[in-house]
């Protein structure tokens, strides 16, 4: 750990792409490596059974069911729920699935967005497992968890009460990817009640290892419609959530939503009709209740766009899913999130790329842990980055004065169970600078004001802000709100560069 107020450059900091902890290496989550046991369990043939989950009342967790229901509880293999048990039915769906007791409504919508794109699928979830003749009661998923992929191992024993799955379960009897997948996330949280309440964004994360966007729907950017397409097109994930509200949570509302509930964006669509129309389509992991008004399944706009518009776009079914204008997407939603392998997509074009930079590093109380601006005496001993910005040419120049950096800063805990974390607030400052070198005193902080800062510190796992900076140097501070709070972080910055060399002047 550097000292107080030691500037690191950054631009060099950044994974190796066939290092230990990449999607194509992960680490073995818990030192438990899966080609390893899965030969131990043929050679001796016996079925797995998870020592670091093991299927007992602890790897359920507390609090969600009664004790009277958690002594029913049986954990069986799939095989023994049905006899013809398979991994994947006919594909990957959307529609596989539903919810069960646990209140992990943001994990359910994230897997829903993620059967959208194979590829991602493909990397969390290795999709040639079966139940067939190397079967051995072993399964394994890969997740990105704070700066690094692991490899997962479960058993396939399920909890179960009266011979009906207690947590996710699928429409089809017989497959048991979603089940499978659900326990290896609960796994890594600690047990499955650690995965009560959430955002997706934190799923959607832990899915690509990628770049996070948050846009708050009460104040839309103006090309939110164009940003979302793109999206759409792009190697993406989007969920989106509701409100609170005063009552409760998993309120029905008299529209159909689900009050402070978790929703996976499904696909936009213009249609047209007497003008052009934007359309949000919108998915409930519960796989039923739907938005009811104008552009619902019964809505009778549907018969003022074309026959053809209507066979792609309508499906009246309570799937949970459903279309909805983006207004009312923007009026009835508080927040969407976008994640991305890339956030190429923001600039509609190929011709230019974004740079990765990435930093592990930590708060400690008494050296560190300068705490926030209101804190001038101490503010300049935390963690201090440097980051330069080209000026962008050719092609990439016609997108000048649009977005060209995305700042996030993510906290690491120090606890493996979810629901013990206790998010600090955290936020960061980025400064422009001219010539200095070495590291920044106080009195820099005291005659230079910030160009661009997170809004508020919230105690959030991840905050991130995405700016336009013009050509220069910077320096990027993050910090905890209060002073000496010890904690790890990851900072990580994406900025636009372009993909293709100057030409080189021919000789004459």
């Amino acid at each position: 750990m550097p000292p107080p107020g030691v500037c690191m450059n950054i631009i060099n900091a950044r994974h190796k792409k066939d290092g230990y902890g990449t999607v194509t290496n992960p680490e073995k989550f818990l030192n438990q490596d899966f080609q390893q046991l899965k030969q131990y369990c043929l050679i001796r043939n016996v079925r797995y059974i998870d020592e670091m989950f093991p299927p007992d009342r602890n790897s359920i967790g507390p609090g969600i069911l009664s004790p009277s229901d958690l002594a029913r509880v049986v954990w069986v293999r799939p095989s023994k729920i049905v006899p013809n048990p398979s991994f994947v039915v006919d594909g990957v769906s959307r529609f596989d699935f539903g919810q069960g007791i646990v209140g992990n409504c943001w994990f359910l919508a994230s897997i829903g967005a993620l059967t959208f794109q194979n590829f991602i699928l493909g990397q969390v979830v290795p999709l040639e497992q079966n139940f067939d003749e190397e079967y051995c009661g072993l399964f394994h998923f890969r997740f990105w968890r704070f700066g690094r992929w692991v490899d997962v191992v479960i058993d396939d024993k399920l909890p179960t009460i009266n011979g009906r799955l207690i947590f996710v379960h699928s429409k089809d009897p017989t497959e048991f990817w979603p089940a499978l997948l659900e326990k290896a996330y609960a796994k890594v949280c600690g047990s499955y009640s650690d995965m009560n309440a959430g955002t997706p964004s934190e799923a959607l994360v832990d899915f690509t290892g990628g770049v996070h966007m948050c846009i708050q729907l009460s104040d839309p950017p103006p090309s939110l419609w164009e940003l979302m397409c793109r999206a759409g097109l792009s190697k993406s994930l989007m969920g989106c959530g509701t409100p609170q509200g005063e009552t409760s949570a998993n309120t029905v509302l008299p529209n159909g939503l689900v009050q402070g509930h978790a929703y996976a964006v499904t696909g936009v669509k213009q249609v047209k009709n007497w003008q052009p129309v934007n359309l949000v389509r919108l998915w409930n992991p519960w796989g039923q209740k739907e938005w009811n008004g104008d552009w619902s399944d019964q809505s009778p706009l549907w018969q003022t766009v074309s026959p053809q518009e209507r066979e792609m776009c309508l499906s009246v079914v309570d799937n949970g899913e459903f279309w909805m204008t983006l207004q009312d997407f923007c009026k009835f939603y508080s927040d969407l999130d976008i994640c991305c392998l890339c956030p190429d997509f923001l600039d509609g074009s190929s011709s230019c790329h974004w740079k990765t930079s990435f930093y592990e590093g930590r708060w400690v109380a008494g050296t560190t842990a300068g705490g926030c601006m209101n804190n001038p005496a101490s503010f300049w001993t935390n963690p201090q980055y440097r980051v330069k910005i080209d000026k962008l040419l050719n092609e990439c120049s016609e997108t000048q004065g649009s977005d060209n950096m995305l700042v996030s800063l993510m906290q690491k805990p120090d606890k493996r169970n979810r629901r013990l974390v206790k998010n600090l607030h955290i936020g960061f400052s980025i400064f422009e600078y001219k010539g200095e070198r070495g590291k920044f005193p106080a009195s820099f902080f005291t005659r230079n004001r910030p160009v661009a800062q997170t809004k508020t510190y919230t105690n959030s796992r991840e905050v991130m802000l995405l700016l336009m900076l013009k050509p220069g140097e910077y320096l990027i501070v993050p910090s905890t709100f209060s002073p000496n709070e010890t904690a790890s972080f990851i900072l990580t910055i994406l900025s636009k560069a372009e993909t293709h060399q100057p030409h080189k002047p021919q000789k004459t």
